[in-house]
This record gives C-alpha cells, structure tokens and sequence, in this order.
C-alpha cells in the first residue's frame, strides 16, 4: 500500500510540476509585434482632391483651401486628382490659380488650374481670342449686375445722320456685338449718400480679332456703349448669331446686293456696287 501511495503522489508532483512550468512560459512569452503599414481605403473608396470652401476664379489656391475626401470609386472621373496618382498638395498645388469658380466639395481637376508668368488675363483667354476693355457705368450695364462670365450684347447708340433726320437730335441704336464673353470687371468702392457701393467702370470682353476691330471702331463713332446682359443658357452654347455682328463698322461689307459704307463716322448702304 505505502509503494502504490508513493507512485501516485510522484505522479501528482510530476503533473504539478509540468502545469507549472507550462504556466511560466505562457506569461513569460512576449507577444507578436504588428507591423502598421499605410492605412488602407475602404474597399470601393478613393481620396479624391476637393475644394473644402468657395474659391472664385482667379484666387490664388492655398493649402488649407482643399482637403483629400473620400469618393465612391464607381464615381471617379479621369479628370480628378486622386491621392493614388502622387499629388503633393504643397509642392504641386504651389502658384495655382483657379481659371473658373470652383464651389466647396467640388473635385479639383487640372483643366481648372492654371499657372502663369505672363498675368491672369492671358492664361486665361482662350487661344485666337482677344480681351478688348471698355468703360462702362451703372446705368449702361444691367444696372451693375453684370458679373465675370456672363453673356453680354454690346449695343451702340449714336446720333443719325443729320441730312436723314429734322433737326439733326434722332438717334440710331444697333447691336454691334452679339453674346460675348465678359472676361472682368474693374470694380472699386465708391460712396454714393452715404452708402458704400461696388461700381463697375471697365467691363473687360473675350473676342474674336474682328470683334475686337467693331469695338474699337464703335468706341469712336459712338455716343453710348450699353451692355445688355443675357440669359445664363447663353453661356452653355457657342454663340450662333456672330454672323449677325456689325462688321460694316470697320470698312465696305457687301451685304444683300448693296454695300455698306463708313466715312466721317457715318454709316450708308450704297447699291449697285460691284
């Protein structure tokens, strides 16, 4: 009987003594490192380069003015710029100018930057289009709600030919220009009773060579220059009716069998003329 009690109680202090050091391994292992690598996007998400507040056409972009957004990766554009193609928000966004107004959360896309050592106008005046400035007032612009960007027709009010009128005091009116682009407008603060004001004197136009040759003519022949502003769907469509511009302001234009003559500032259609 004392050899079989032996036998157990050996057992008994064997297991013991294996639980314990079993034990002392298991909380005295360190535990694995975990390696943290780049965070990774959400299956579906890219960061996506954003405008983070309004940024008006020609503002100079700041860093803290676009933020990385995430994006639905089925609503990507091969225009946007995403974190994924390298852009360094610092370095490459450095002397960017918006060319168009770009709205809080709208995607930045680089046919909307603009860099330029010549000056703002000419980086963003298409290619064989002119900008031609002319003074403006109040009362001769859409009562100053003109902005940069509408569509504008120019109209000029002179005074008719004497020897076609009594007393020589008629007026004629044509719209020498039709839906053109307004580039700019000069604009400075003036104080009218009391009130400070915004008041445009220089309205600054996108046009073609020829277009540029009518205004200056029209400047000179003119009493009155009058932009008469129009419908925002204008700027969506080229415009259709510059057939319909006065090039017989600047020299003989042929025109449903007569020609139109200028001298001495005054307009007449002479027919027969070949």
């Amino acid at each position: 009987m004392k050899l079989a009690r032996v036998a157990v109680l050996g057992v008994a202090l064997g297991a013991g003594a294996i639980a314990a050091v079993l034990a002392l391994n298991l909380t005295s292992s360190e535990p694995p490192q975990v390696v943290e690598g780049p965070p990774s996007e959400p299956a579906g998400i890219v960061k996506v380069l954003v405008a983070v507040r309004d940024i008006p056409m020609g503002t100079t972009l700041a860093t803290n003015s676009v933020d990385w957004q995430d994006w639905p990766s089925s609503g990507i554009s091969d225009r946007f710029i995403t974190q994924k193609s390298g852009f360094n928000v610092s370095s490459d966004l450095a002397g960017a100018i918006a060319r168009a107004s770009l709205y809080a959360g709208e995607p930045i896309t680089p046919a909307k930057l603009i860099r330029s050592d010549r000056g703002f106008m000419s980086a963003i005046l298409p290619k064989g289009k002119r900008a031609v400035a002319t003074r403006i007032s109040a009362d001769t612009s859409a009562g100053g709600f003109i902005l940069p960007n509408d569509r504008v027709d120019v109209i000029m009010t002179r005074h008719a030919d004497s020897g076609t009128t009594v007393g020589g005091n008629d007026y004629v009116t044509e719209t020498i220009l039709h839906n053109v682009r307004v580039l700019a407008i000069d604009q400075t603060i003036e104080d009218q009773d009391g009130e400070q004001v915004v008041v445009g004197q220089t309205a600054t136009l996108e046009l073609t060579p020829s277009q540029a040759e009518i205004l200056t003519v029209a400047q000179q022949m003119s009493d009155r220059l009058t932009l008469a502003l129009r419908s925002i769907g204008d700027s969506k469509v080229s415009p259709s009716d510059a057939a319909n511009d006065a090039v017989h302001l600047i020299g003989g234009t042929k025109r449903n069998g007569a020609v139109t003559l200028v001298k001495s500032g005054v307009v007449r259609e002479v027919s027969g003329l070949r």
